[in-house]
């Protein structure tokens, strides 16, 4: 089971970029072997379809750092309790835990900061639309 801290920097860029909705680095990600980021970065930005694709294909942990990354406390004890601490932490520094974010930096994993930063970023400015709640 991959974990993102398996990937090299220079993939984790390519995720942030594509969490940050460039979708050319998503489409990078898709056709050079990282499925599995590709579609973590679109469950970031809320498709559901990604996030179907990680929990149908071996990538329940994601799925989960997902729903951890923003709000949901009880995805984030899932990880915490399927011996997943680090996608915990990462999902705590995304939500702006300084605690978490000063770990990631005093262990010289700037890109994980990077990265929190961007889904926080993300998380931060959604805004509720009722036009679009489906009926």
């Amino acid at each position: 089971m991959k974990q993102l801290y398996d990937y090299p920097v220079k993939i984790l860029l390519a995720f942030e970029m594509a969490v940050n909705g460039k979708h050319d680095f998503f489409k990078w990600l898709l056709q050079n072997g990282y499925p599995e980021l590709a579609a973590l970065s679109n469950a970031i930005r809320a498709d559901t379809s990604a996030i179907n694709w990680l929990l149908n294909n071996g990538y329940r942990h994601f799925a989960a750092f997902d729903a951890a990354s923003v709000d949901d406390d009880k995805a984030l004890e899932w990880l915490k309790n399927h011996n997943h601490s680090f996608l915990a932490l990462l999902a705590e520094a995304s939500r702006g835990n300084e605690k978490a974010i000063e770990w990631f930096n005093n262990q010289h994993l700037e890109i994980f900061v990077r990265i929190a930063r961007q889904i926080k970023n993300f998380a931060d400015n959604q805004t509720f639309d009722y036009h679009k709640n489906p009926l």
